[in-house]
Parts: structure tokens; sequence; C-alpha cells
């Protein structure tokens, strides 16, 4: 289905945020939310779905490199699940992506560019967001594509 999604980095502190392009091919970073008790930040997201006719949220999962779910991981999974009754009247599915290492790839390449210190800590939610993203949408873009190699 075409259309924006949104990729959502759940962190303690914070919740980057990240936006994709109408054909679902390139993630660019958003915004970042205080991540409070109050749902505040569940609201914005909300908003953010409405501004920008969002078709899906793909919130990441932290799993261990096990594979399990850690304290980081239940977090996440119950931060889609508040944001998944937010948005029931609006019919925009939330889904759960694996998300391993996305925030050291994220620190890597703001790193790369010569972003570091306290410029890094401000956006490499945002950063872990698009990473998050961009994986979901070369995953799924992958499922989509016939394989096209020959046998021969």
């Amino acid at each position: 289905m075409p259309g924006r999604r949104l990729g959502v980095d759940v962190g303690s502190v914070r919740v980057g945020v990240a936006l994709s392009d109408p054909a679902g091919v390139l993630a660019s970073p958003l915004v970042t939310l205080a991540h409070d008790d109050a749902g505040t930040d569940l609201g914005r997201l909300v908003a953010l779905v409405d501004e920008h006719e969002v078709v899906e949220v793909v919130v990441g999962l932290p799993r261990t490199l096990a594979g399990r779910d850690g304290p980081a991981a239940q977090t996440a999974r119950a931060y889609a699940e508040a944001l998944t009754g937010r948005l029931a009247s609006r019919e925009v599915p939330v889904v759960l992506s694996d998300e391993r290492l996305t925030t050291v790839t994220a620190a890597r390449t703001l790193s790369d560019r010569g972003v570091k210190g306290r410029k890094q800590r401000r956006v490499i939610d945002q950063a872990a967001a698009v990473e998050i993203l961009q994986g979901y949408l070369d995953t799924r873009r992958a499922r989509r594509t016939p394989d096209t190699a020959e046998d021969s």
C-alpha cells in the first residue's frame, strides 16, 4: 500500500521519529519527542500521523543479539500497544520491526559525518528511527520484488 510511514525509536527519555516519502522508499529524520508517563509523546505521534497522512507506523523492537526480549523490548511492545489504541479510530496499523544495533549504526553514521558529543545526543534518536524505518522499507520492498536473476 503506498503512503507515508512513520518510524519510531522508543527510548526511556526520548522518542525519535522518522518519516518516509509518499512512495515508501526513503526514510528521513522528522523530530525527537520527550518520552513521558503522561502520554504527551503518544498524542504528538497521533498528530503527526494525521498531519502527514501516515498509513503505517513502524516501532523499533530492540531485541537482544540472542533474539530475546529484554526490558527495552517490553517497553517498546507496551508503547506500540498504547499507540495502537490511540490510532484505532484511524485504522492506521502499528507494526514492530527488529532494531538490533540501530542506535550503534546511527551513532557511527553521525560520527562519520562529524556530529559528536552533545550535538549527537540531540539527534541520535531521530537517526535510529531513520535506521529502523529504512530497514523496514528495504525489507518490504525486497519481499515484493520478484527475483529476476536467471539460474543458468
